[in-house]
């Protein structure tokens, strides 16, 4: 069965980023990402109502980390420390050799290859560092900035699922999309 051991934390770099750990000083860009209704639009997830809730937040992804449970990496460009954005694996399927991507991106970041060029890195690091076999990452259906990041990094879509998951008083769709080892 697939095992996870993140200590030392992997820190990982593209051509224009550096993939660290965050935290707590990346409180502000947090809490702008996870407050912002439009950037939150696809993430069926509370919004952060205060710099408590993005402490959190920034919490639970180190402690997943330190229990190896999961992992998330801060998205920084290579000479500054400022937070782009957040790219990680969760929901891992230890006895699938599969996990699910995901990411967000603060909007003044939107539409500069910066989440594609994070997910192929972070593909690679799956297959070979992690030994994952397959990868997915679900979507909204409407969210079509994220469809066409995942189908430039190779993922193919396996799944539409129809109000398959009730948040906020309303059912839901889901996209699938995932990409094999091989």
């Amino acid at each position: 069965m697939l095992e996870f051991n993140f200590n030392p934390f992997p820190v990982i770099e593209t051509e224009r980023l550096i993939l660290d750990r965050l935290s707590e000083t990346d409180i502000v860009e947090v809490f702008e990402m996870r407050s912002d209704p439009e950037i939150m639009k696809y993430i069926p997830r509370p919004l952060a109502k205060n710099h408590d809730d993005a402490l959190k937040h920034i919490q639970t992804i180190n402690e997943n980390i330190d229990k190896n449970i999961g992992i998330n990496w801060a998205i920084r460009l290579k000479g500054n420390p400022k937070l782009l954005g957040i790219i990680g694996f969760y929901r891992t399927q230890h006895e699938n050799y599969r996990s699910e991507i995901g990411y967000i991106l603060h909007s003044d970041f939107h539409g500069r290859g910066i989440v594609p060029e994070a997910v192929k890195r972070l593909v690679e690091y799956g297959f070979k560092d992690l030994k994952l076999h397959s990868i997915e990452a679900v979507i909204a259906p409407e969210n079509t900035a994220s469809e066409k990041v995942l189908q430039k990094c190779g993922f193919v879509k396996e799944a539409h699922f129809k109000e398959s998951d009730f948040y906020d008083g309303k059912f839901l769709n889901k996209v699938i999309y995932s990409l094999l080892e091989s």
